[in-house]
């Protein structure tokens, strides 16, 4: 699954074909599933492979990716490989299992390509989404879901673009989420639902607008981005909790139906109330049984029927749950709280009050908590604005995007963490890139601002974002010979992408340039000291 070393100015990107319509091929009219074709139908697709590029750059690989053609307005050339799943699923048939090998799958490659692309089967796609951005721990890149409603191969194609539209993403924008890509619009994974069963717009976000359009131009609100706060490098939970459940509440639902449902192995329940999450509240004996299963330490989370909106304790009917010890499930759907709930579940380390308190709290960005205060303006923003005639939000937003990534460079360059801090607080991203692509973390590693370093990384700064000659932090503080910022960043999961090797020196394939190999990248500080002082970095090739 891992390539060989990559040329310069290429961003690599892993395809893993699970299934679904997106890949079939049509029998008679009947579209049906076919091991290996899809990659044979990819590589004879003019708008999905430039063959002639691959031929010029790849001829050597025994593993031959594909290659999109030149993108206007992106920097590096799509390079993607496709591994495709075997048996092919219909997501019909997706199994928690199924997810478990995702995950698996993308962790085995992570250190070696700059995204992932997820093809999948529409029906569960949001299940499948929901689940990874739980099971995808400290997540430094983007890993993006697709599918269709009409195949690749089809004339008329919604796969196609699609398919085209996830690569775009995954390999051209800092978005380190689990998200969804149709119809043009990009999805946080765990706020989307299936709307339409034979409509191209098929997927939805009720209640969070996508954080991407991508129209003549492509518009990213950075904002909404949630980045882990954790300096942890990425791992993958490969436990869930197969003991929970979905139960709706119908008028005249029977207390026996209630009584079974609830009652052991089940650990957890994701309880589809009215409205603003209310329950009847004559039925006294099904509000006794499930204060029973409360009491028994099963959890039991309360989620609207509604698609807009959120649970409102304010109501009678939905208080007496609050009473009884249910929690507000906000605005999750049903699909991110239940994958969330099985996620939750299975954390051995945490206690039962634990596994409460985090299934209220907002841990990959799948509920809004109304009592959140954040302070979105600096000062100085609004005062500019008023200075510079600009009134509009979109030229706020422009005038805060100019701000504040030299302000950032400069706090980083100068250790200095109350600022820092007041940025973050007044909605800076500390992976914002200045004119360079650098970012703040750029600059502390450079500069050796160990101290930054460890502030950043630990307020969710992407440690593998490249500035414009393809360098991560890592790489500058090996310039800088700063042992102590490359042992932190590699703790915080800092890679250069190319496989290190035992000699300091290993030619890439078909070209005339050499790289040096980063001992680093093995923890091993004291053969990096030795050759940074013996060895110059003029003929170091970056690898994604």
């Amino acid at each position: 699954m891992v390539p060989d070393l990559n040329v310069d100015n290429e961003a690599w990107i892993l395809v893993l074909y699970t299934g679904g319509t997106i890949g079939m091929k049509s029998n008679k009219g009947i579209y049906c599933p076919e091991q290996h074709y899809l990659p044979r139908a990819i590589r004879e697709l003019p708008p999905l492979n430039d063959e002639k590029y691959i031929e010029k750059n790849y001829n050597y690989s025994s593993l031959k990716p594909f290659c999109l053609p030149p993108v206007r307005n992106t920097l590096k050339r799509i390079v993607y490989w496709v591994v495709e799943y075997e048996p092919l699923l219909d997501s019909s048939d997706m199994t928690f299992d199924d997810w478990i090998r995702i995950g698996v799958d993308i962790q085995k490659a992570y250190k070696s390509y700059d995204g992932f692309v997820v093809l999948h089967g529409t029906d569960t796609l949001a299940y499948t989404a929901s689940a990874l951005s739980f099971m995808l721990e400290n997540l430094t890149k983007p890993v993006i879901l697709t599918g269709s409603q009409i195949p690749v191969c089809e004339v008329r194609s919604d796969g196609r673009e699609n398919l085209i539209g996830a690569l775009i993403m995954a390999a051209n924008y800092d978005i380190p989420e689990v998200t969804i890509f149709f119809n043009n619009k990009l999805y946080r994974g765990n706020r989307s639902v299936k709307l339409d069963n034979s409509g191209l717009e098929a997927f939805d976000s009720p209640n969070m607008l996508p954080i991407a359009h991508m129209e003549i131009n492509i518009k990213v609100n950075y904002e909404s981005i949630f980045r882990s706060q954790s300096s942890q490098p990425f791992s993958v939970c490969t436990t869930l909790c197969r003991n929970v459940g979905l139960l709706r509440i119908f008028p005249s639902i029977s207390i026996e139906l209630v009584k079974t449902f609830l009652q052991p192995p089940m650990e957890g329940v994701i309880l589809q109330t009215y409205g603003a999450g209310n329950m009847p509240s004559r039925r006294t004996d099904i509000i006794e049984i499930i204060k029973e299963a409360h009491e028994r330490g099963c959890i039991i989370v309360n989620c609207s029927q509604c698609l807009r909106g959120r649970v409102d304790v304010h109501y009678v009917t939905g208080k007496i749950l609050y009473d009884v010890g249910v929690i507000s499930g906000s605005d999750m759907t049903v699909e991110s709280a239940i994958t969330k709930l099985s996620y939750v579940l299975a954390k051995d380390e945490w206690d039962l009050q634990t596994k409460r308190k985090m299934m209220q709290r907002n841990i990959r960005g799948e509920l809004t908590i109304t009592n959140y205060d954040t302070l979105q303006d600096l000062e100085i923003i609004p005062q500019l604005a008023k200075f510079l005639h600009i009134h509009s939000t979109e030229e706020v937003q422009l005038l805060r995007n100019a701000l504040f990534p030299p302000l950032l460079c400069y706090a980083a360059q100068n250790n200095d963490l109350d600022l820092l801090d007041n940025l973050r607080q007044s909605g800076a991203q500390f992976s914002q890139p200045d004119y360079n692509g650098r970012t703040a973390l750029h600059i502390a590693a450079g500069a050796g601002r160990t101290q930054t370093v460890r502030y950043l990384l630990d307020h969710a700064a992407n440690v593998n974002f490249k500035d414009q000659w393809g360098e991560n932090a890592l790489m500058h503080a090996v310039r800088s010979r700063n042992t102590e910022c490359i042992q932190v960043l590699r703790d915080a999961g800092a890679v250069f992408g190319c496989d290190p090797i035992d000699i300091g020196w290993t030619k890439i394939r078909n070209k005339k340039k050499f790289a040096m190999t980063i001992p680093a990248q093995l923890g091993n500080l004291i053969q990096l000291n030795r050759l940074v002082q013996f060895f110059c970095f003029e003929h170091l090739v970056s690898c994604p």
